[in-house]
């Protein structure tokens, strides 16, 4: 997909998000609109796997370690066909296969289960892992979110990464420098994140989460890297496309209905030049 396309269909996961939220009432919309174009560049442009056979043996993985951006994963992963796009609107729902935080024992697709913050980049570290001891011709992907990056887990699993040279295990940090709690600048800066994997021999680049050249050059350069694992810093906006709450404090989970749902996505077709 050249990046129009791609641009076309991170607007198609962003509305299925918004939607499939609003149909609910309330949800992670802050950290699952920032990282979309990550999902989309991903799941349509980089990742060996094939919905049909979602537990191939020598498929790529992907961990959602930042749990509460699951909405936008289950938007990613009904387009790609692992479930029809109905089971949207059942999320977080008695019965639903999408519970609020992405769990591997329920939903199609989903490598492992995230939400408690920390333990998801750890178990990508273990796959990874895997994948080299049993020589699997494949990558794990991970993302973390900047508040997370407050876990000491997530540094226990650097160091780890680094010392088994897991020039597999491909990571991002979705830099939106917003939290539960307000900005991570109010509650543990994250200005030096570039610098502290450096500290722990990772290869690490830094670009705009938002521009899909970018991370096209970032992810071929990490790919590139065979010795050590990557982490690549993505600058994002929290909220992303959800207009409503972009540039606000309190935009974690948000409580909105179908009617502000679909005022949203015209203020966001607006914006994005689409009919």
């Amino acid at each position: 997909m050249d990046v129009k396309d791609l641009k076309q269909k991170a607007l198609e996961i962003r509305e299925m998000t918004i939607r499939e939220i609003g149909h609910f009432g309330a949800g992670h919309i802050g950290g699952s609109m920032s990282i979309v174009e990550l999902l989309t560049y991903l799941y349509y442009q980089e990742l060996n796997i094939d919905p049909k056979n979602p537990k191939k043996e020598d498929r790529d993985r992907f961990v959602c370690s930042k749990g509460h951006a699951g909405p936008a994963v289950y938007a990613t992963l009904a387009s790609k066909g692992y479930f029809p796009e109905d089971w949207l609107l059942t999320l977080n729902q008695g019965g639903t296969k999408l519970p609020s935080h992405c769990d591997m024992t329920k939903t199609p697709g989903v490598d492992f289960t995230g939400g408690s913050l920390g333990q998801g980049f750890s178990a990508a570290v273990g796959i990874a892992l895997g994948q080299k001891v049993k020589n699997i011709n494949a990558k794990t992907y991970v993302v973390i979110g900047d508040g997370e990056s407050q876990e000491g887990q997530i540094w226990e699993g650097a160091e780890t990464a680094a010392q088994w040279k897991l020039g597999n295990l491909i990571a991002f940090t979705d830099l939106n420098k917003l939290q539960l709690d307000g900005y991570t600048e109010d509650v543990v800066s994250m200005d030096n994140i570039d610098t502290r994997w450096l500290g722990f021999n990772w290869h690490v680049q830094r670009i705009n989460g938002h521009d899909f050249r970018e991370l096209a050059i970032a992810i071929e350069k990490a790919k590139a890297v065979t010795d050590r694992p990557s982490m690549i810093v993505m600058d994002t906006i929290k909220s992303y496309g959800f207009i409503p709450g972009e540039g606000t404090s309190a935009n974690h989970s948000i409580a909105y209905d179908e009617n502000v749902a679909e005022k949203a996505i015209e203020e966001l077709r607006e914006r994005e030049g689409v009919n």
